[in-house]
């Protein structure tokens, strides 16, 4: 094998077979430790991870990832939502960064509440060191009844 890097703290490693393996990459996956019910109406609220399933560089913390380097990043967001409220204006998914916001957003009218609808958001996020990407919810008007009951949140650096 092929070690690169200072000491005992291999950046990259290579093996014989040519895969490469880059244990310091950022990367993580981070999903809610409980449901976050009844979004507020006519408010953006930051949706809560609280549990990382694994934070390879960690650079996830406070329901938030912090860019350990300038570079573009994967970022996957799954929202699962439950009793979305028809009678909202419109309700939307936010990835929020330094740089721009990535939306994903309906216009529930659909003949009854639903009770489940999943929002995905996937950007190749440009982002500087430092920069802090998360995800907020909005409902416009309607019933503050919105629930998030499971999602996964998911960045990896492809710089």
């Amino acid at each position: 094998n092929l070690y690169i890097g200072s000491g005992n703290l291999a950046r990259i490693i290579i093996d014989t077979n040519g895969n490469t393996n880059m244990p310091h990459q950022p990367a993580f996956m981070a999903i809610p430790t409980s449901a976050q019910n009844n979004f507020p109406v006519n408010s953006s609220t930051t949706m809560e991870f609280g549990t990382e399933v694994f934070d390879q560089n960690d650079d996830f913390t406070s329901n938030a990832f912090t860019a350990p380097i300038t570079g573009r990043y994967q970022i996957n967001v799954n929202s699962y939502m439950q009793y979305v409220d028809t009678a909202a204006s419109y309700m939307q998914v936010t990835l929020v960064t330094s740089n721009r916001n990535y939306y994903h957003i309906i216009d529930p009218n659909f003949s009854g509440d639903l009770a489940y609808y999943s929002l995905q958001i996937n950007a190749l996020a440009d982002m500087d060191a430092g920069d802090v990407a998360y995800v907020s919810v909005y409902q416009a008007s309607g019933t503050a009844q919105m629930d998030n009951i499971a999602g996964s949140f998911s960045a990896i650096l492809l710089a």
